[in-house]
């Protein structure tokens, strides 16, 4: 036969240089001498022969090599071709039979889809780019799509493939998009994508919106089809119809790869057995045997949350999951998706919210990641003033480019959607909102405007928060931002960043600097345990005590505590009562509920062997009665976050250390009122004004003896007494205040 594929189009296949090989490869009609045929040519580097197979008349044509020995075609009359034909291909001994790629020609990314990502506003781009187990005409496969604009050519490479580049050639379509789908793959192959770049040069990436990563240190992008079926609904329905700015939140931030360890001895029934990287004995749980552990501790603790350091992919263990390489991938150290879809179901039906930490300032450099994506800057800034955290070795998202917002945005919409999860902690939300976050003069660009703010970076967060709650009413959104920055949890339509919570960063240096003075020196620092309720309502706060405070040289809670160990374990009870009666929502790291005695080490258990000591065991007693207290007392969460929720009784007692204030629900029905003696010292008759007469109950004795505690009370409470001293409250209760103790009573 006379060959009709030009013989440059022919090499530019062979040598991978085509950007539309479904041009020269596949099937393409002629007309000759008014017969219709179809001429199908097929690029098999392995192949000694192919023949073209007829799917049911299984009718074979012999195809001849042109131009060069793996490149074949043959004629075929137009009635004997089947649109889904199959290709028999031998090589060396070995014969198979397979659909040829180039025979689907119509992209499943419309041009709609193309157009929205394209102006940053495909919130479920996630279902379209990527690796997606498809049927198309009536054949199984993958579709894969993957944006590289500046890309001179892309191939999906993988085990089906030999990794061979030349295999599977990418399609080049609308908006620097490319796309192949590829019969006979299904979930569980392995791929990357390999990027040649105008200059020729290779560049092997995992699939930036690939569900499922190869077990590190392996890099490839694993198919998976997200399929699970739910048992949450009911949860799922409550959480919309909710409003957690008037529900307790108390959060338990876990980092799951150091809560608790296993042996290499005892491998899980499902999952994966991945070995701990500095522990060659020990392995990680997986994530369903972290649902058996972990969720009935926080149960039994009545947290309301867990938070979950960052569990998107991530190829080092020391960065605690915060260089993430794989954003829409939970890592497969603990097991797949559907395990970790698993863990979030069985949280739900224990009453439990799940909040995950969220990346979106910046990624690591690694070589299969992001970083220089398709042999250019694409994803990060090209300006190092701009795209590079040094501090960090991390670079910066390019916040201005609307596909790469359009990424994020979709990011934080797919843990939602696919994951059910309930909350999102955004990390360093302060390196993205200033240019010149941790840069000295020179090292900057300023904006257009002169300034140090992103504004780019505000305007996407923007964009994130109003089409998240737009989406999923009743989640959460909580900023880690540790600046004045205005209206962080404020709503986008008021000009505010649009979190509903923001981290209490003040808060927290104030409480720790205050509780690690020696208590004699207290009454010189009253200032640092009242200020933060001059600004407590200018955002919605959450009171964190978080792994960021025990890392570092800084040493564990316990360590900060002056005193002996009795005195430690009491300032521990007073800080963390004085916390939870505090406006403002709850979180904290996990071992600090039993008084971890050592720093947090991400490569070890906690210290569990702690809680065969009584003290320990009487913390964590003390923890779960407290999240208890909270969860039962509307006052002291259903108004958090206006002055009509809080009123001091007393904060300049400096003299003794003491402070006592009123919480009030949100209706005006309930209050709690709170004293804290924060000097080893027992006070007597300590009078405290309150606004009712009546009997008041102690709820609430940081000192009990049950929590270690001296056991100083008031015999369960005390009666109102009229009360000249102060106008402001009419009447006062006669009091014992417990050394290093937190009291709330409560009125009937």
């Amino acid at each position: 036969m006379v060959a009709t594929a030009a013989p440059d189009q022919v090499m530019r296949i062979v040598e991978n240089r085509h950007q539309n090989p479904f041009e020269v490869l596949g099937s393409h009609p002629i007309e000759q001498e008014g017969q219709h045929y179809w001429i199908v040519r097929a690029y098999l580097p392995d192949a000694d022969a192919v023949w073209v197979v007829h799917p049911e008349m299984r009718e074979q044509y012999a195809m001849e090599s042109v131009h060069h020995p793996h490149f074949f075609e043959c004629q075929i009359k137009a009635e004997d071709l089947a649109t889904n034909y199959l290709l028999k291909v031998k090589e060396g001994e070995h014969e198979r039979v397979i659909h040829d790629p180039y025979a689907f020609k119509t992209p499943l990314l419309t041009d709609y889809d193309i157009y929205l990502f394209g102006e940053g506003n495909h919130h479920r781009i996630y279902e379209k780019m990527g690796a997606h187990p498809v049927q198309v005409e009536g054949v199984q496969g993958v579709y894969f799509s993957v944006w590289a604009p500046n890309a001179g050519n892309v191939s999906v490479i993988g085990d089906f493939n030999g990794w061979d580049g030349r295999k599977h050639q990418m399609r080049r379509i609308n908006g620097g998009v490319w796309d192949l789908f590829i019969p006979g793959l299904a979930a569980g192959d392995k791929y990357k994508y390999e990027i040649k770049n105008s200059a020729g040069h290779l560049y092997y990436k995992s699939d930036p919106y690939g569900f499922q990563q190869e077990v590190r240190p392996d890099t490839a992008s694993v198919v998976n089809d997200l399929a699970y079926g739910w048992h949450d609904s009911d949860w799922m329905e409550q959480r919309r119809q909710s409003d957690p700015h008037q529900q307790p939140v108390s959060v338990y931030e876990v980092h799951l790869a150091s809560w608790l360890h296993d042996g290499m001895d005892n491998p899980p029934d499902q999952g994966y057995a991945v070995r701990v990287s500095q522990k060659p004995e020990a392995r990680f749980l997986t994530y369903r045997e972290l649902a058996a552990k972990l969720i009935p501790y926080v149960k039994e603790l009545g947290y309301t949350h867990i938070e979950v350091l960052p569990v998107a992919e991530h190829p080092f263990d020391g960065s605690w999951g915060y260089q993430v390489a794989g954003h829409y991938a939970p890592t497969s150290r603990f097991g797949t998706p559907q395990d970790f879809m698993y863990f979030v179901d069985q949280c739900h039906q224990n009453d439990i919210g799940v909040i995950v930490d969220w990346v979106p300032g910046h990624f690591p450099k690694d070589s299969h990641g992001l970083a220089f994506f398709d042999g250019s800057h694409l994803y990060e800034h090209g300006d190092p003033r701009k795209g590079e955290h040094k501090g960090w070795g991390t670079l910066v998202f390019n916040y201005a480019r609307h596909e790469v917002r359009n990424f994020l945005v979709s990011n934080a919409l797919f843990w939602f959607d696919k994951y059910h999860i309930d909350g999102i902690r955004v990390d360093a939300v302060a390196s993205m909102l200033y240019l010149d976050y941790d840069r000295q003069d020179g090292e900057w660009v300023a904006n257009h405007y002169g300034g140090n703010e992103n504004l780019e970076a505000v305007d996407f967060l923007k964009q994130m928060n109003y089409l998240l709650f737009g989406y999923y009413p009743g989640v959460l959104s909580i900023a880690e931002e540790s600046t004045s920055w205005p209206n962080v949890s404020r709503p986008t339509y008021i000009g505010g960043l649009g979190f509903n919570f923001k981290w209490n960063m003040g808060w927290m240096h104030d409480m720790l600097h205050y509780f690690s003075n020696d208590p004699i020196y207290r009454k010189f620092h009253q200032n640092n345990i009242t200020f933060s309720i001059w600004y407590a309502f200018s955002e919605n706060f959450m009171l964190a005590l978080s792994h960021d405070e025990v890392v570092h040289g800084k040493g564990s809670l316990f360590q900060k505590m002056p005193g002996d160990e009795w005195q430690k374990f009491a300032n521990l009870r007073a800080l963390f009562a004085y916390m939870f009666t505090h406006p403002g929502k709850k979180t904290l790291f996990m071992g600090m509920e039993f008084g971890q005695t050592k720093e947090w080490n991400c490569w070890l258990d906690l210290d569990w062997g702690l809680l065969n000591q009584e003290p320990h065991q009487q913390l964590k007693r003390f923890m779960g009665d407290l999240n208890a207290f909270y969860r039962d007392q509307p006052a002291l969460y259903t108004d958090d976050f206006s002055d009509n929720g809080f009123e001091w009784i007393d904060c300049n007692d400096a003299g003794n250390s003491v402070v006592s204030f009123l919480r009030r629900s949100k209706d005006g029905q309930e209050f709690i009122m709170t004293v804290c003696n924060l000097t080893p010292n027992v006070l007597y008759d300590y009078w405290v004004g309150v606004p009712e007469a009546g009997y008041y109950q102690e709820v609430l004795n940081s000192d009990a003896e049950i929590y270690g505690g001296s056991g100083t009370s008031n015999d369960g409470g005390k009666e109102a007494h009229r009360w000249e001293h102060n106008p402001r409250w009419p009447y006062a209760l006669s009091l014992t205040l417990p050394p290093l103790g937190v009291m709330s009573f409560k009125l009937g």
